[in-house]
């Protein structure tokens, strides 16, 4: 980051993105709201401060930094701040989850979206694939970063941890990874559904660097990105345990894993936007 990073303009981006996220979710009766309402401020950070991107898109990502949505759900953040930031018209948003639309509702890659490298949605594969990435980017003499997001309960898949170790053994430093730490998960609060006791714990004793933040705090979340990247090139992987509230930003969403798939009724969405002031400009 060469520059000191404009706050107040990117959490007015982030009110914006809120209001895609609940518009499109509402508009098709289907979509993960919670999630990606929590993650707004990580993917806004990324894509209009952090990472060195470009929206004209190639496939192969090379001489840029390039990201991987492995809990793919989250769609709908993802594709708000993909269209924000230049990689399609944001008109398209209003397309989501309908009939032959290229934003389908877990990421794909048959409809040639820009932005997206992989299919993902199916638990547990995202970094795995960033790991593959990161070490092609080594081979290829490209000194540019690869980023993934993951979510808590997704750690309750053993892939998970056979990539941990993998990244740890092969010194794989070019790689950040992020755990959106909710607590929550489709069926309950994770604690109550599998817990997974000390997180941080035991990704240090895999051979982790381990930074943790706010993920709600746009401020402190661009200090520790920046302290991730700072910590790149050093012998191990980095990984930020982001703590965050599912539905952030919507009071009757935040906190709970019933809006973990579910969609706002009209009345519902009437509230959320009254809570969101439009800043940037509406699909």
């Amino acid at each position: 980051m060469t520059a000191k990073p404009d706050i107040e303009k990117l959490k007015k981006i982030s009110t914006q993105v809120r209001r895609d996220i609940v518009r499109m979710v509402h508009s098709c009766q289907s979509g993960h709201p919670g999630g990606s309402l929590g993650c707004t401020e990580y993917f806004v950070a990324l894509y209009f401060c952090i990472m060195d991107h470009d929206p004209s898109f190639k496939m192969n990502g090379d001489n840029e930094d390039i990201f991987f949505l492995s809990n793919g759900h989250i769609s709908p953040v993802w594709y708000s701040v993909l269209a924000r930031s230049g990689y399609f018209d944001v008109a398209e948003l209003a397309t989501f989850r309908k009939l032959n639309t290229r934003l389908q509702g877990h990421p794909a890659t048959e409809e040639e979206l820009p932005g997206i490298r992989i299919a993902s949605g199916s638990l547990g594969q995202g970094l795995s694939v960033a790991l593959g990435a990161a070490q092609a980017k080594k081979l290829n003499g490209d000194n540019h970063l690869v980023y993934t997001l993951m979510g808590d309960g997704e750690q309750q898949e053993g892939q998970i941890w056979e990539a941990a170790m993998y990244a740890a053994h092969n010194k794989i430093d070019n790689v950040i990874a992020t755990i959106d730490y909710n607590g929550q998960q489709i069926d309950g609060p994770v604690d109550e559904v599998n817990s997974l006791l000390n997180l941080k714990a035991k990704w240090e004793s895999f051979g982790w660097q381990v930074l943790e933040c706010n993920g709600n705090d746009i401020g402190q979340l661009i200090h520790t990105l920046e302290d991730a990247k700072a910590a790149s090139g050093k012998k191990k992987p980095i990984l930020i345990l982001m703590e965050t509230a599912m539905g952030r930003g919507v009071d009757f969403m935040e906190g709970t894993h019933k809006w973990h798939g579910a969609a706002p009724n009209d009345e519902q969405l009437a509230s959320a936007l009254s809570q969101l002031n439009e800043t940037v400009g509406d699909y």
